[in-house]
C-alpha cells in the first residue's frame, strides 16, 4: 500500500511517496508485555511496561518514505557548492530507487571537514529533500556508550536509545539520523559511544537491532546515516570503512558571498516586511557576510533587517550587523 504525504513543500518539486514498513513484531511485544505482567515487577519496570504498551498501541507500521520522482537539485548545487561528491552519491542512490517499489536506501557517509562549513545544514537539506524526518546525535556531549543503543531497563533512569526513539516512537522508518562530530565521542573502560555503530551500519545486522532497554528487535536497516566529522584520526578503522567517506572544503569567498546574497534575497521574499529593503545586498554588506559561518549568517541578517528598520532605511549595512569578535578567527572559508 502506497501513501502520497500532504507536504508537497517538503520537496519543493515531488510530493515524497510513503510505503508501509514493519519495524518490529508486535507479536513479540505483546510475550513481553505479558511475560512483564506475570513476573510482578510491573511497578519497578514501570517505564518498560509503558513502553511496550505504547508500543502495541502506535502499532509497528511506519513510513518508509522517498521522492516520487527524481528531484531537481540544482538549487541544492547552488546552495551547497562545496557538497558536490556527496550530492552526486544522493543523487545517484535516488536514481536506483525509482521506478521500482524497492525502499530508498543511502550507503552511510561521513562529512569530513573543519567546523563551520555546514555539514549539519548539508544533513537538514538531505531529510527535506527526501521527505523523511532528522535526528540529531551531538557525539561530543556522548559520555555513555548506551544513547545510541539504550540501557538496560534494570538500571535506575533507563530509558532505550536514539535509533529507537527515532524510528518506534517516530513516524518514519528512514529518519535521517546525524551523528554529529563522531570524532570527538568519548569512550571509557567499560562503554564504547561508538560500539552499536558495528552492527547499525551494516543492512543485515541492522535489520535486527536489539535496543538493550526495550529487549525486541527492531529494524533499523532503512536508517540513513550521516556521520560528521573535523578528524578521522579518532574514528575507528572498522566504521570509517562502512561508510562513504567526502572531504568537505572551505568555500570560497566568491561562493559563501552568493550564498549570502541567496540567503538575503530568501529571507527577504519569505516576510511580509521585506518589501521595504532593497531588492539587492549590497556588495559591502555581503563581503562582510561571507565572514561568517554559513549557520551564523541568518541570524547576523535577521539582525541586520531590525536594525536597518529601527534606522528607517531601505539598506542594510554593514553597521546594522553584529558586532564581530575581535580575535575570533573565522571558520569555514577560503580567501
Amino acid at each position: 500500500m502506497s501513501h502520497a504525504l500532504l507536504n508537497p513543500s517538503a520537496l519543493g518539486f515531488h510530493l515524497p511517496v510513503a510505503n508501509m514498513k514493519s519495524v518490529f513484531d508486535a507479536g513479540e511485544v505483546e510475550k513481553k508485555l505479558s511475560k512483564l505482567r506475570d513476573s510482578g515487577q510491573m511497578r519497578e519496570r514501570e517505564s518498560l511496561f509503558n513502553t511496550y504498551e505504547k508500543m502495541l498501541e502506535s502499532g509497528p507500521e511506519r513510513f518508509s518514505v522517498k521522492p516520487s520522482g527524481l528531484p531537481e537539485m540544482d538549487d541544492l548545487y547552488d546552495a551547497l557548492p562545496n557538497f558536490v561528491s556527496a550530492l552526486d552519491d544522493v543523487k545517484r542512490n535516488l536514481a536506483l530507487g525509482q521506478d521500482c517499489g524497492d525502499h530508498l536506501e543511502l550507503t552511510p557517509m561521513l562529512l569530513l571537514g573543519p567546523p563551520g562549513v555546514g555539514k549539519t545544514h548539508f544533513a537538514r537539506q538531505v531529510a527535506d529533500l527526501l521527505g523523511t524526518g532528522m535526528n540529531l546525535v551531538p557525539m561530543s556531549s556522548m559520555t555513555a556508550g548506551w544513547l545510541l543503543s539504550g540501557s538496560s531497563s534494570q538500571w535506575r533512569g533507563a530509558r532505550p536509545g536514539k535509533v529507537f526513539e527515532s524510528i518506534v516512537e517516530g513516524q518514519y522508518a528512514n529518519p535521517v539520523i546525524v551523528v554529529d562530530e563522531i570524532d570527538k565521542a568519548s569512550a571509557d573502560a567499560q562503554y564504547d559511544p561508538l560500539g552499536a555503530l558495528y552492527s547499525l551500519l551494516e543492512h543485515d545486522t541492522a535489520s535486527h537491532f536489539t535496543d538493550e532497554f526495550a529487549e525486541v528487535a527492531i529494524d533499523a536497516s532503512q536508517v540513513i546515516w550521516i556521520m560528521t566529522a573535523n578528524d578521522e584520526r579518532g574514528i575507528p578503522k572498522p566504521i570509517m570503512n562502512r561508510m562513504n567517506v567526502f572531504e568537505i572544503e572551505p568555500l570560497s569567498a566568491q561562493a559563501a558571498q552568493k550564498i549570502a546574497k541567496r540567503l538575503y534575497q530568501s529571507i527577504r521574499s519569505e516576510h511580509g516586511w521585506g518589501k521595504y529593503f532593497d531588492e539587492e545586498p549590497t556588495q559591502s554588506l555581503l563581503e562582510r557576510l561571507a565572514q561568517l559561518a554559513p549557520r551564523e549568517m541568518r541570524r547576523a541578517l535577521m539582525t541586520g533587517f531590525g536594525n536597518a528598520k529601527l534606522a528607517a532605511r531601505e539598506q542594510v549595512q554593514i553597521e546594522d550587523l553584529p558586532p564581530s569578535h575581535e580575535g575570533k578567527k573565522k571558520v569555514g572559508f577560503l580567501s
